[in-house]
C-alpha cells in the first residue's frame, strides 16, 4: 500500500479524484491511501492566518513557516504510530524536475509520501530548511498552485504500485519505459477516412511487428524528442 497526505488549503479539489478511475478503485481496494489536511486549520490567530508579506516589501503573500510546520510534523507522528516511513515533497517550480524516473523513485521509497501544496508567491525559505526532503517541479512554468502537480505525481507514482494496473504489461513498452516514445498504436477499424492501417500490424507476424514497433519508437523518439535519444541504435 502506498500512501499519499496532502496538504493544501483546497482539499475539496481532490474529491472526485481520489473517488474515480483506476486510483478511485486502488484506494478502495487498499493499494493506495489518499489522506488530505487542510493546513488552514494550522493556521494563526482568529482567521487561521497561512500567509503574510515577504520581508524586503515586494508582490504577493508568502506562507508562513509555523502552521506547514506544525500540520507535517502531526502527519509524520500518525503515520510513524502506523509504522509507515514517510518523505516531505515539497510541489515547487523550483523543485526538480519530474520525470518517469522520479516516479519510479517515488514508489520504491518511503510508504507514505507528504506532499505540500504550495499558493500564493511560494513558501518561507525555512519552510525548505527545516522541513523538506525534497521539491518536485511539473515543468518550467508557474501554476496557481501545487494541488495540480501534486495529482500528477500520484498518478504517475501510483502506477508502479503492484496491482494498480489492469495489465502490468502495459508499461513495459510505454512511453518513457526504455528511454524512448512509444510506437504509434492502431486499433479498429482497419480504414478511418481514408488512414489505413500499417500491412505490417495485420499481417500476424509477430518478430515483423516486434521490428517495426521498434524502428517507430527510436523514429519518433528522434523526431519529437531528441534529447532522449542520445545516439542509441535502432533495436534489430
Amino acid at each position: 500500500m502506498k500512501h499519499f497526505s496532502v496538504l493544501t488549503l483546497f482539499p475539496e479539489l481532490f474529491g472526485p479524484f481520489a473517488d474515480e478511475g483506476l486510483i478511485g478503485r486502488a484506494c478502495r481496494d487498499g493499494l493506495l491511501e489518499i489522506g488530505l489536511v487542510d493546513f488552514r486549520a494550522y493556521g494563526l490567530g482568529r482567521h487561521r492566518a497561512v500567509d503574510d508579506e515577504p520581508y524586503g516589501g515586494g508582490a504577493g503573500m508568502v506562507l508562513r513557516p509555523e502552521p506547514l510546520f506544525q500540520a507535517v510534523r502531526e502527519r509524520r507522528k500518525n503515520l510513524e504510530a502506523r509504522r509507515l516511513e514517510s518523505r516531505v515533497v515539497l510541489m515547487t517550480p523550483q523543485g526538480r524536475p519530474f520525470d518517469q524516473a522520479l516516479a519510479r523513485e517515488l514508489a520504491a521509497g518511503p510508504e507514505a509520501l507528504i506532499m505540500v501544496c504550495g499558493r500564493y508567491e511560494g513558501f518561507d525559505e525555512r519552510i525548505r530548511l527545516g522541513l523538506a526532503d525534497d521539491e518536485i517541479s511539473l515543468g518550467d512554468f508557474v501554476l496557481l498552485g501545487g494541488e495540480v502537480a501534486a495529482m500528477a505525481v500520484i498518478e504517475a507514482v501510483a502506477r508502479h504500485v503492484p496491482g494498480v494496473l489492469g495489465n502490468p504489461e502495459s508499461m513495459r513498452e510505454e512511453s518513457f519505459a526504455a528511454g524512448r516514445l512509444e510506437y504509434p498504436q492502431y486499433t479498429r477499424p482497419p480504414e478511418f477516412e481514408g488512414m489505413k492501417v500499417p500491412d505490417v500490424l495485420l499481417s500476424g507476424d509477430h518478430a515483423r511487428i516486434a521490428r517495426w514497433r521498434a524502428e517507430q519508437a527510436d523514429q519518433r523518439t528522434r523526431a519529437r524528442r531528441p534529447e532522449l535519444a542520445g545516439g542509441r541504435n535502432s533495436t534489430p
